[in-house]
């Protein structure tokens, strides 16, 4: 099975992701070898902190993917952002200040770790209601969902989508993330696995031994949705 990343930080240089063009390199033979074919590009787009504007962005990508091909390399790339949400982040993704996932209605969006609930909630209703779908990302992260399995449940039933972090499910960060992403996997609650990669080392780019646990513990066709048909729903602006 080809897969589809939909959260990683591989550009260069723009975020706390990948350092340089060959770091870049180093990673994407990493995401070939666990049988990545497209990754979305995400950087942070994060006031203050990071935020690659969308020209710079193409551009970016553009000399990636020339590289990549010298280097013999085969992975699509497609461009989004990891939003750190705020309240005028429907406006800047009405002005293309920040950018949505492959250019779709679909937008990755990253709260703190101490947002309460209410904020969060607030947050995913105020997108909705711009006619964005948010895919709330590393779920598992979130001091206010962890082991709230009812609250992932009523963000789901508003229509956000739910993605956590492949390193997550494998248990490289701990028991509790562990456990609670494998109990959202069992209760059909997870949308999407990503890498969210940073670098080669701990964060690296592996996605293929998640999804052949997915595969064993929950069947070839749920792990087909939640790396590949949903992946492709969101990159061609579709329902899921």
């Amino acid at each position: 099975m080809d897969l589809i990343d939909i959260h990683c930080h591989i550009l260069p240089g723009v975020d706390d992701g990948s350092k340089s063009m060959e770091e870049s390199l180093a990673m994407l033979r990493i995401a070939q070898q666990n049988a990545i074919r497209t990754i979305i590009v995400t950087p942070h787009n994060k006031p203050g902190r990071h935020n690659i504007h969308i020209p710079s962005m193409n551009v970016y990508i553009k000399q990636l993917q020339e590289q990549m091909g010298r280097a013999g390399l085969s992975i699509e790339l497609i461009g989004g952002n990891e939003l750190y949400y705020r309240m005028e982040l429907a406006q800047e993704l009405h002005g293309g200040v920040a950018r949505t996932m492959a250019d779709s209605r679909y937008v990755l969006l990253e709260f703190a770790p101490m947002d309460d609930y209410d904020y969060l909630r607030n947050g995913v209703y105020d997108l909705l209601s711009e006619g964005y779908f948010p895919i709330i990302a590393h779920v598992e992260r979130y001091q206010c969902l962890a082991d709230h399995v009812e609250r992932i449940k009523d963000l789901t039933g508003m229509g956000a989508y739910i993605q956590v972090n492949a390193g997550s499910v494998m248990g490289n960060v701990g028991f509790g993330m562990k456990s609670f992403t494998r109990k959202l996997l069992k209760q059909e609650l997870v949308h999407f696995v990503a890498t969210d990669a940073h670098d080669t080392k701990k964060r690296a780019p592996e996605l293929k031994k998640c999804a052949d646990y997915i595969v064993h513990k929950y069947g070839n066709q749920h792990a087909e949705d939640i790396f590949v048909n949903n992946p492709e729903h969101v990159i061609r602006n579709e329902i899921l």
